[in-house]
């Protein structure tokens, strides 16, 4: 039988630590509120109060229950007050020496048989443990912001750590309605493991002007469908608290540089720019501690006039291929009014993507997000042809090819002879270089890379990738067609990956790393990733989607251009796919889909 716990502590009522106290008051439980001063204490009670009152005003809680839940803490000055709790909750600042202080008076304070528990996003419990005469019943406790609302718990056990208390910690998470993943004691444990590498790589990513933050931020959010970009996630942690997050994490786990604290985030801290709660950090606020984002000297002009100032008309569109990619192409730019010239490689294959083009529209129509004029329209737009001679005429060339550069080089050295002055002609390749191809023609100045997502009249982004030899005249003109189809272009640098694969891959790549290591199960990473950071898929989940040849290849690449000791494919990684064991596909990849 578990034990029951009638009464916890809470040392620190910051945001964290007053949303801890909010969830075990929630669950009828007692809590002592403990905080270092009057003055700490009171702003501690006005961020609870202030939660539960916006609860109620939501209708998410009733008064009763929001007057019974206050009843329950107990707001106290000082460590003695703890005296007679079932468990203590640490959620004070990321300093080691601060922590062990608090648990060596903790210790002293509490009674013998209380667990001691930390919060710590980062630092060591064992080390903090130690700081104690019982390191059997210390723990980690692992909440995740906003404590009320964020379903997941990582409960971390050290190599000590008793196993009754493991026990008693889990069934106390699933009493307050969490889910819970038990760990070993390691830098960053799941989640934070997994979301710092990649936040740090997104700042590396903007130090170097790669991209823009609006950019950034929203490849991330549209191409991976996350609840928020990197960099408005950083701002809304705290560059500080990411900056000693990343600072341990790469002492603790192995000197890993992709965990090296990018040089921008430690200058931004020193100059006070620590994200929202100081006003100030990637982006800026109305007021300190508000979400609401005001322009500044780096915001883009967005009006559409500024969108067309500069590009060229384009009214005729060419679309070579017909796969699955280039099919959604075709759709997406008949429906948006564009004139299409469809090119394949035999009238069979062009009957094919007509019929392909025609289902999806039809389904369009089905769902009504199309009328049946809208439908036979488009269709009219498009013209069938299996020569790229008739392309002669078109102000857009898009290729949608197989992924092999000497297939692409070979047809742009085409569309070079046969294409007028003044086409800018595209490539949606997701991996090769765009100045590989680019140089295949006598006009590289007008080719681009436009990376559409799959599928792509459903997905909103697409990345428009600038080589050293495309012209502005070419870059405005490929972000004018994209506001035009509806979509939002993001433009970066010709560099593996673009911006949404660069930053996508390694993180994936890290979380099979993670499963290699037998540090935890593929089930309770994708939780982790899925409950405590909001998104849409676990790494796991979304390998087995995407393709593990698929990830491997693209993970090759990376590696290949940045040489980055952390971005080498994880060998768990590479023998699944010499196994076959490629995802849904295939049947099976990190589970096995046959069963299901």
């Amino acid at each position: 039988m578990a034990r029951e716990f009638t009464s916890v502590g809470v040392v620190g009522l910051g945001t964290m630590g007053a949303g801890i106290v909010e969830v075990f008051a929630r669950n009828g439980i007692d809590v002592v509120a403990v905080e270092i001063s009057e003055a700490a204490l009171e702003r501690g009670r006005t961020t609870l109060t202030g939660s539960t009152d916006r609860a109620v005003a939501k209708g998410k809680l009733a008064e009763a229950d929001r007057d019974a839940l206050l009843s329950r803490v107990h707001f106290q000055v000082g460590l003695d007050a703890l005296h007679s709790v079932d468990l203590v909750i640490e959620a004070v600042p990321e300093h080691l020496d601060l922590k062990q202080r608090i648990f060596a008076e903790l210790d002293r304070v509490c009674k013998p048989e209380a667990i001691l528990a930390t919060n710590t996003s980062s630092l060591s419990v064992t080390e903090i443990s130690v700081a104690t005469t019982r390191p059997n019943q210390v723990i980690g406790i692992h909440f995740f912001n906003p404590a009320p609302v964020m379903k997941l718990v990582e409960v971390v056990r050290t190599v000590v750590t008793s196993a009754d208390v493991v026990a008693d910690v889990e069934a106390l998470c699933e009493r307050l309605g969490k889910v819970d993943v038990t760990i070993s004691d390691r830098a960053g444990f799941i989640a934070n493991a997994l979301l710092f590498g990649y936040l740090n790589h997104a700042v590396s990513m903007f130090e170097s002007r790669y991209a823009t933050r609006e950019d950034i931020d929203a490849a991330m959010k549209l191409g991976c469908g996350l609840p928020m970009g990197p960099l408005a996630l950083m701002d809304l942690i705290g560059l500080d608290t990411a900056y000693e997050i990343l600072d341990t994490m790469y002492r603790r786990g192995g000197r890993d540089r992709r965990h090296a604290p990018v040089p921008l985030i430690k200058q931004m801290v020193t100059a006070g720019l620590l994200g929202r709660k100081s006003g100030r950090g990637f982006y800026t606020y109305e007021r300190p501690g508000s979400p609401v984002v005001v322009p500044d000297e780096q915001t883009p002009v967005a009006s559409e006039s500024a969108l067309a100032d500069g590009a060229r008309g384009i009214a005729k569109v060419g679309v070579v291929g017909s796969g699955t990619m280039a099919t959604g192409i075709i759709e997406v730019f008949a429906k948006a009014g564009y004139e299409v010239v469809s090119v394949t490689r035999g009238a069979e294959k062009s009957a094919k993507v007509f019929e392909s083009v025609k289902t999806s529209l039809n389904k369009g129509v089905v769902r009504g997000k199309l009328s049946e004029a809208d439908r036979d329209a488009a269709l009219g737009r498009i013209n069938w042809s299996a020569t790229l001679e008739h392309l002669a005429d078109v102000d857009l060339v898009v290729e949608a090819v197989v992924e092999e550069l000497s297939v692409k080089k070979a047809l742009f050295a085409s569309l070079d002879e046969i294409c007028k002055p003044g086409v800018v002609l595209a490539t949606t390749t997701s991996s090769l270089p765009v100045i590989d191809v680019a140089m295949a023609t006598q006009r590289p100045a007008d080719v681009v890379g436009l990376h559409f997502f799959n599928p792509a009249p459903i997905m909103p982004l697409i990345e428009v990738v600038q080589t050293i030899r495309t012209s502005a005249e070419t870059t405005t003109t490929a972000k004018a067609v994209c506001a035009t189809l509806g979509k939002t272009g993001v433009v970066c640098g010709d560099r593996s990956g673009f911006i949404v694969n660069a930053l996508l891959f390694p993180y994936l790549n890290d979380a099979v790393k993670m499963l290699e290591a037998s540090y935890s199960t593929a089930d309770d990473i994708d939780y982790a990733m899925k409950l405590g950071c909001g998104y849409p898929m676990g790494p796991f989940e979304l390998l087995d989607v995407v393709g593990l040849d698929v990830s491997l290849a693209i993970q090759r690449e990376l590696y290949l251009e940045l040489r980055e000791p952390g971005f080498a494919p994880a060998p768990l990684l590479e023998h699944l796919v010499t196994a076959g064991y490629l995802g849904r596909k295939s049947g099976r990849g990190f589970r096995d889909h046959t069963r299901r």
